[in-house]
């Protein structure tokens, strides 16, 4: 879903669905005020794209069921995706005004173990090489692009893509999160070796002597 782009046309469809009731095609039309034929082409490309639901309405009386559109959370969050890079980092300045630098490691370590602990659910391997691999996997299937080399021992894994992006603020909080993230799951020491706020195109964090940790060491 984040490489669809998304046309005028039909980023107008859905500010006319976010926050109102599911709309029917003519519904739309009259809305809008442009063809039948050039809503549906829009409704189909946005439902693709997950942006928009469709359900059907089944009539009271004889006749050919309606189908009814909404938008999805999705929709809402790209209408809003601008004001996340306010919010977020917002919430983290207010988080270290109120509590200091001992609540913001609290929070860091609680957030990372939650993720780590809904990653850990998705993997069965045992040692820290496949469950790396299964890792990437599971990012892959939910929109991620990431790539994973190996060289002379050394594992590296390079996030095209950043899920945290929006949540970053001056001093990278969340960049420690997904750090330690990542090491949780794996079970071995993470360094960065690349980040796209130094002017990297990507982040990378490499992953040092997998061949000596056994599956005591990984974090389940």
């Amino acid at each position: 879903m984040s490489d669809v782009t998304i046309s005028a046309a039909g980023l107008r469809i859905i500010k006319l669905l976010v926050g109102n009731p599911a709309r029917t095609v003519t519904e739309l039309v009259a809305l809008a005020g442009v063809t039948r034929t050039a809503v549906t082409e829009q409704l189909g490309d946005l439902v693709q794209a997950g942006f928009v639901e469709r359900t059907k309405e089944r009539l009271e009386s004889r006749g050919r069921p309606h189908h009814r559109y909404a938008a999805t959370q999705a929709a809402l969050l790209l209408l809003f995706a601008d004001s996340q890079h306010l919010v977020v980092p917002a919430v983290w300045r207010a988080v270290d005004q109120i509590g200091g630098p001992e609540l913001t490691k609290a929070i860091l370590e609680k957030v990372s173990r939650l993720l780590a602990d809904h990653y850990c659910a998705k993997i069965t391997a045992i040692d820290p090489k496949p469950r790396l691999l299964q890792f990437m996997r599971v990012l892959e299937e939910e929109g991620g692009l990431v790539e994973v080399t190996e060289r002379e021992g050394h594992l590296t894994v390079s996030k095209r893509s950043c899920a945290f992006l929006s949540m970053c603020d001056e001093k990278r909080t969340v960049c420690a999160i997904e750090l330690d993230m990542i090491s949780a799951i794996v079970g071995c020491p993470v360094r960065r070796v690349a980040c796209r706020h130094d002017g990297s195109p990507r982040c990378s964090f490499e992953l040092e002597g997998l061949h000596q940790r056994g599956a005591a060491a990984v974090r389940t």
